[in-house]
This record gives structure tokens, C-alpha cells and sequence, in this order.
């Protein structure tokens, strides 16, 4: 498990815009998860700690493209005519020699015998007795799949770094890789800060609220690839808060915390972080959240979100996510989309702004977005995604496109 230097985060004073927050996340940390072999199986939604250099051609070797008759384009040089047949090739069978002159009936995927280099397709042909007739202005090397026209031995298949998805075990497969040398998940410690939280089940006394953030941050942890390892609330005691830490610090890659970094009486977070490491409040130019805490815990690495759920969930997106995938060994990488906006609206310059939308078609025919209804967690919880607003944006008019960022793209 790494190690991070206490000063790692320290920037200027000036609210820091999110592009130039990741930036910095990039910048100074290092890759902190490891790497092991896994099985082929357990690769999906895995980290690809190594690049995979193609061990065979693919194809391994030159092959029918269709169902038909595999021939020498030099034999029909003056056009159509018959050409007598000479064997069989299914696929998963020969190659076998085919005589000067003949044809073969061949079937996709089986191997062209040595010397032809041109595949007819059986609806194309007739058959007459022990002859095909095969059609004029065939181009050689029609239908034909060489040997490495996929990829070629030797060549990168796969880079590190790649998240994979069943397409990437697809060609790993057929690649015939048993076995694949993988990122091994980021444990992180997860909990929640405050005297007011319960959790989910349990009866609520008079001044609590039920604890939204944890399950909503190890949701989105594990879509991430990594291992979320639920330490539950810290409670408002300074003692208990810098205990817990420290033991989280030393079996985990990264402590994520909501709640507990401000500047009130009751926020003990920020100085447990400091007993044993460093704290740096970051000011990002974001709306909602704003705050962000990064700093270390006897070297391991430590952010702290906003206690609101939506804020948590914005800076969780914004921050939290390029910063685990980063320490996991990849990049943030999720689509931005274009939608038509079908709401107007005024904004002050300085912040980039996220907002709740739901999609819906327009007479256009492009997608359109419109304010989902509801409050911070009914509209995020009802919306399909977010439209993202730049920093310099003052204003947007109903049919501006705007970027949008679907929910299910951040896992």
C-alpha cells in the first residue's frame, strides 16, 4: 500500500475550478493499487494493469470470410467460367491442396488451401455436375480474411489502463489469454461523520436524519472497480474520530469521508486528519458542494465530501471519481453527451454548476433536458443525469445545447 507526502494537495488559496482540480489529482498522486494475475472470468469491469501484446495473429491464419468456393483469381483472368471441384473444407478442418485450376467448397472461418486467394459466395455460383460456374468481376482476394488482418503477433491488443468490458474479453479470448495481469481493487475506507445520522432501519430519535451518503458512496465506489469497506458514522467526539482514522489509514488505500471537514465547534474530522497527516480545504469553483477536504492519515490518502447528499454526490462525481480511478490506475474516461436544453436560465459567472435533468424528446428530434422535479434528493434520485454548466456561463436560452452527463455513464 502506498504512501503519500503530507504536503501532496497543498494549493493556492484561490477556489480552484473542478478541470484544474483534476489536474492536480493527476499531477501529484501516484497509482496506488496493486497488481496481481486473475482468470479470464473475473476480469469485467476490472483495470488492465499491463499492456496485452497479442501472442498469435488473429486470424492465425487466412480464412473464408463466407460460405462458398475458394479458387485462384488467375484462373478466371478472361472472365466467368466453370472451374472444376476439388474437396471440402468445413471450418475447424484442413487446409487441404487444391489442384491447378479447381475450386473448393469451403465454409466461413475454415482455412484457404494453399494457392487460393479468392472466395465466391455460394449464392453467387452454380453448380453443374463436378463444376462451379463462378461470376465475372470478382476481385481477387474477395472474401478472403489474412492471416493477422485483425491484429497482428506482436502488436498492443490492449492497453493498460483500459477498464474492460466484455468486448475487451472478447479479443483477449480469442487472443487465447487464459489469464490477465489486473489492478487490484482500491480498498477504501468509507464513513460517515455527525451525532445527528442513524442508519437506514434504525429507529429515527427526535433530532436525527437517516445516513444517505454511505450507501449512496459505496454504490458508486464499487461501479468504480473498487472495494468500499463500511466503517459506519464518527460520532462528534474528537478521541473516537482520530482513533478510527488511524486505524482506517493503515489498512486501507484511500479514507473517504462525508461530513465533519468545516469550521464549526462540533466538525472534528479536520483535526483528526491533522494529528497524524495534513488537511487541505480545497475551494472548488462547484455548485452544489464547494468544500472538498484532501490530505493523508499516516500517508494514505484522505477526502472529505460535503454531509449534504446532492453536494456529496456532485463533488463525489466531480472529485472523488477521477481521483479513485487515477489511484486505481486508469483515467476518467465517461462520455459527455449534447442535449438540447428545454429550460432557460440565469447564472453567475465563477462556478461550474451541475443540475438535475430529466431527458425527453423535442420536436427537433435531439434530446431534450428539463429541470427534474423535486427536491435536492427527489429530483437527483428522479433525474437521468446532469447538464453541466462552465464556469464563465451567465446564461442559457431554451434550445441552446448544453453538455449532459447521464448518471449510468459514472460507473
Amino acid at each position: 500500500m502506498g504512501r503519500l507526502s503530507s504536503d501532496c494537495f497543498d494549493t493556492a488559496p484561490a477556489p480552484l475550478r473542478v478541470a484544474d482540480a483534476v489536474a492536480l489529482i493527476r499531477e501529484r498522486l501516484p497509482v496506488l493499487a496493486g497488481i496481481e494475475t486473475a482468470p479470464l472470468s473475473r476480469a469485467d469491469g476490472r483495470i488492465l494493469a499491463e499492456d496485452l501484446i497479442a501472442p498469435l495473429d488473429l486470424p492465425p491464419f487466412d480464412n473464408a470470410a463466407v460460405d462458398g468456393y475458394a479458387f485462384r483469381a488467375a484462373d478466371l483472368a478472361n472472365g466467368q467460367g466453370g472451374l472444376p471441384l476439388d474437396g471440402r473444407v468445413p471450418a475447424g478442418h484442413g487446409p487441404i491442396e487444391a489442384g491447378a485450376g479447381c475450386a473448393v467448397r469451403i465454409f466461413t472461418g475454415a482455412p484457404m488451401p494453399p494457392g487460393t486467394d479468392t472466395v465466391a459466395m455460394q449464392e453467387d455460383v452454380e453448380v453443374r455436375g463436378e463444376a462451379v460456374w463462378l461470376p465475372a468481376g470478382l476481385a481477387p482476394g474477395a472474401n478472403r480474411r489474412r492471416a493477422g488482418e485483425d491484429i497482428a503477433r506482436g502488436s498492443r491488443a490492449i492497453p493498460a489502463g483500459t477498464r474492460l468490458g466484455p468486448r475487451h474479453l472478447a479479443l483477449a479470448a480469442a487472443l487465447g489469454c487464459a489469464d490477465l495481469r489486473l489492478r487490484e481493487p482500491l480498498r477504501v475506507a468509507l464513513f460517515s461523520t455527525g451525532d445527528e445520522l442513524t442508519p437506514p432501519g434504525a429507529p429515527l430519535p427526535p433530532a436525527g436524519i437517516h445516513d444517505a451518503n454511505r450507501p449512496m458512496l459505496a454504490a458508486l465506489l464499487r461501479r468504480l472497480g473498487s472495494e468500499p469497506v463500511d466503517l459506519g458514522i464518527l460520532r462528534d467526539a474528537p478521541g473516537e474520530v482520530r482513533e478510527r482514522l488511524a486505524a482506517a489509514a493503515a489498512e486501507h488505500d484511500l479514507i473517504l469521508t462525508s461530513g465533519g471537514v468545516s469550521v464549526g465547534e462540533e466538525d472534528h474530522v479536520r483535526a483528526a486528519v491533522e494529528a497524524s497527516g495534513a488537511l487541505t480545504l480545497w475551494r472548488l469553483a462547484i455548485k452544489p458542494g464547494r468544500p472538498v477536504a484532501l490530505g493523508t492519515v499516516a500517508g494514505t490518502p484522505f477526502i472529505g465530501l460535503p454531509g449534504n447528499p446532492a453536494a456529496a454526490y456532485v463533488t463525489a462525481l466531480a472529485v472523488l471519481r477521477p481521483l479513485v480511478l487515477h489511484l486505481s490506475g486508469t483515467e476518467d474516461t465517461a462520455p459527455i453527451l449534447t442535449v438540447r436544453s428545454g429550460f432557460a436560465l440565469e447564472k453567475r459567472p465563477g462556478r461550474r454548476e451541475y443540475l438535475r435533468v430529466c431527458l425527453r424528446p423535442s420536436e427537433t428530434g435531439m434530446r431534450e433536458a428539463v429541470i427534474a422535479p423535486g427536491g435536492a434528493l427527489t429530483g437527483l434520485s428522479a433525474s437521468d443525469g446532469l447538464v453541466e454548466l462552465a464556469e464563465d456561463l451567465t446564461a442559457i436560452r431554451v434550445g441552446d445545447p448544453v453538455p449532459y452527463r447521464s448518471h449510468g455513464d459514472f460507473g
